[in-house]
């Protein structure tokens, strides 16, 4: 076993099992639900690895079930989750020695893609900060406006605040109401704070230390920021632009809300749901023409190193230059006057074509196990729990325990990573001494 865990790589997929382990083990004791009574073990592992994998999906009512003590424990699992096992660990280090050992700066790197080594006790500092004022400016507006004009208590309101600016930053999708953030659709001062901390937490430490300490000069940001910015601001504008224009006149969405609120109801949805997984639209009464829009979205996800999943906006881009370059003739493939080396390339099409897999075999997987299931809900469910958004159809509550247990392995992969699990398993690749001659097979 220490043989297998030498490397930093293979502690990743372990510390997140680990995680889901202990918060299973707490889940289902009986003062973790509000009717004090033990909770079943697919329910307890189904919920511990959506709050882990920073999914959000739920087979039960949310706020019914647990009380104040689940919730906590949801709460502390989806912080852990999103900041990294990795990182929290290291923080902890930290703060109690004031000094990182060489595992440890081997550990984080290993998890938040850094590449050096020398400024991880500077890294780690970030994060800190990052993570603790963006939260707590989320909890300060979102509790302020649910106090001031919806009647909450001040500690109710609180309460509020912090659990949703936590699920929001590290996208879960986990929430205090039945029917999700629907009455909050309209209302600019909970719907943007929770948007736009979704979006900063999605984009991935790495881009938004250099964004911020480059902002000046974007010409010189280096090739994976300027793909996860630039692709963010694409992806979240036109998949508004999409879903205006689609649920525009929808009566059961935003077809009845006035101008101003179908703008703010669509690109709050947006925000979430290209990893959040908040409903701010009643998802289940979209237009078919919305549903391939947010699976499109969902698939790609956010910032490599963040706390969204999906193939990421970067490998998906990095793909859209490689297709260019291919169709162009390009021998190169040029990125901001930067060539992207074949190492990069390849892994980009790896980690695309293992999630493509992935998602495919879950969906035929979960049509198979679960009766009278639609291969468009199947689809939209697999992918959610997939890239960790946390969308659902109404489904997931009413599958069978296999088609709960398959929904778990697919949220705890897809918060791993495709290309780090398959790293972790196959790391003692030799390297070749030797070429075999080359040859052109005939392609298409």
């Amino acid at each position: 076993m220490r043989r297998f865990l030498r490397h930093p790589v293979r502690l990743v997929p372990f510390g997140f099992l680990v995680a889901i382990a202990i918060g299973t083990g707490l889940l289902m004791l009986p003062w973790a639900t509000s009717e004090e009574r033990y909770t079943p073990l697919v329910t307890a592992l189904f919920t511990a690895t959506s709050a882990v994998s920073v999914t959000g999906m739920a087979v039960n009512d949310t706020p019914n079930y647990w009380n104040g003590f689940g919730l906590v424990m949801i709460t502390v699992l989806t912080q852990i989750g999103g900041l990294g096992i990795l990182t929290g660990a290291a923080l902890v280090s930290l703060a109690v020695s004031r000094q990182l050992g060489l595992r440890n700066r081997l550990l984080v790197a290993a998890e938040t893609a850094e590449y050096g080594i020398g400024d991880v006790g500077w890294l780690l500092a970030r994060i800190a900060t990052t993570v603790v004022v963006t939260e707590a400016l989320m909890t300060l507006v979102v509790s302020g406006r649910l106090w001031l004009a919806y009647g909450y208590s001040p500690g109710r309101a609180l309460w509020s605040g912090t659990f949703h600016s936590i699920q929001a930053f590290n996208n879960g999708g986990f929430t205090l109401y039945s029917d999700g953030l629907l009455a909050f659709s309209r209302d600019p001062w909970v719907a943007l704070p929770l948007g736009i901390g979704a979006i900063i937490g999605g984009l991935g430490f790495p881009a938004l230390f250099e964004a911020a300490r480059r902002w000046r000069r974007p010409a010189r940001w280096a090739v994976a920021t300027k793909l996860t910015i630039w692709g963010s601001v694409v992806l979240v504008a036109g998949g508004f632009l999409a879903l205006l224009l689609a649920e525009w006149g929808n009566p059961r969405t935003i077809g009845t809300y006035d101008a101003p609120g179908k703008v703010l109801a669509a690109f709050t949805q947006i925000a979430l749901s290209r990893t959040g997984g908040f409903d701010v639209i009643n998802v289940e009464w979209l237009s078919e023409e919305s549903y391939p829009l947010l699976i499109a979205l969902m698939f790609i996800g956010g910032g490599s190193a963040s706390t969204a999943g999906g193939i990421k906006v970067s490998t998906f881009f990095l793909l859209a230059f490689v297709i260019w370059a291919e169709l162009r003739g390009e021998p190169d493939v040029v990125v901001g006057r930067r060539r992207v080396v074949g190492s990069s390339q390849r892994q980009a099409l790896t980690v695309a074509l293992l999630s493509v897999a992935l998602v495919v075999i879950g969906t035929v997987g979960l049509i198979l196990i679960t009766e009278g299931v639609r291969f468009n809900e199947s689809l939209f469910e697999v992918t959610s729990a997939f890239s960790t958004t946390g969308l659902s159809v109404g489904l997931t509550p009413n599958l069978p325990e296999q088609g709960q247990y398959l929904l778990t392995v697919l949220m705890y992969i897809g918060r791993v990573g495709p290309l780090t699990l398959g790293s972790a398993i196959a790391l003692n690749t030799r390297r070749r001494l030797y070429h075999y001659p080359k040859e052109q097979p005939i392609v298409g």
